[in-house]
């Protein structure tokens, strides 16, 4: 069933969970990702970057998600991922996006707010979620890249000014993730989530989470974290499992063939995160 993320987001604050969003990119990834919400019970977001989007269409996008969520009963969220041009957000909206994140974290304190508010008018009048941004994450994810020398960690009195003034209904905060793949293992700054979490008591967003260990995931979920980004990890299972069927069987033509190893190589990671996170049977 499709449904908001303010609404998924809110249960998984009151009772101490993290909710898998997961990038889709076509109908295979899809599929997997709500396959692996049935057979775990658990409410899920699917997310699409400004790259999905430009390779897919945000049709294409809309119409697989909606699909996908009206036809299982699991709570299902369709979110845009690291919106930041205003039209591409308001046509999302359009097609049925339930949340949509306004970053705008590359720009000062003031104008983030005035973007987040501009954002959360409209989004809000049609029963559409606001996450947002502050503070930036290194690496790189699509078409935005943030060097690690303009990485910043998320300020507490910023935040907290952030969501007095904007009302956002999750922030995605800055702590020692970043996008992409991990040179060596991140380390976290969990005492800046205890005092966000704390200070701000709204559902707090981890981006850059694929590679980061088990235990580091489990400390940032008991401390607040309430959505947690993952699309790293699934494209490296779907590559890994396309490239065994081309190495066992490389006159192997069939697109089935090969993409179907692929659908159940993601599922089972994203089985695995679920878990992680806590979500499973949640729905």
């Amino acid at each position: 069933m499709l449904v908001s993320g303010k609404e998924v987001l809110q249960h998984a604050h009151k009772n101490g969970y993290a909710v898998g969003a997961f990038n889709v990119n076509n109908m295979e990834i899809v599929q997997a990702i709500v396959q692996a919400a049935e057979e775990t019970n658990s409410p899920v977001i699917l997310q699409a970057s400004q790259g999905g989007l430009k390779y897919a269409g945000v049709e294409y996008i809309a119409k697989m998600a909606q699909i996908a969520a009206y036809n299982t009963k699991v709570p299902v969220v369709i979110h845009l991922d690291h919106g930041t041009d205003f039209v591409q957000i308001m046509q999302c909206i359009r097609h049925g996006f339930t949340s949509v994140m306004i970053d705008g974290s590359k720009h000062p304190l003031d104008e983030n707010i005035r973007l987040t508010n501009k954002i959360i008018e409209l989004a809000h009048a049609v029963g559409v979620s606001v996450e947002a941004e502050l503070g930036k994450i290194g690496g790189t994810e699509d078409d935005i890249t943030v060097a690690d020398r303009d990485a910043t960690f998320t300020d507490v009195e910023e935040a907290d000014r952030f969501v007095r003034e904007t009302g956002v209904d999750s922030l995605a905060i800055a702590i020692g993730t970043a996008h992409g793949l991990y040179k060596g293992e991140p380390k976290l700054d969990f005492d800046r989530l205890k005092a966000l979490k704390e200070r701000l008591n709204i559902p707090l967003v981890l981006h850059g989470s694929s590679g980061v260990p088990e235990e580091s995931i489990k400390k940032a979920v008991s401390l607040g974290v309430n959505k947690i980004n993952i699309d790293t990890d699934i494209r490296m299972a779907f590559s890994n499992a396309v490239k065994e069927v081309v190495r066992n069987k490389p006159n192997e033509y069939d697109p089935r063939k090969l993409l179907d190893p692929a659908r159940e190589a993601m599922k089972n990671i994203i089985i695995e995160k679920m878990i992680m996170f806590g979500s499973a049977g949640r729905a």
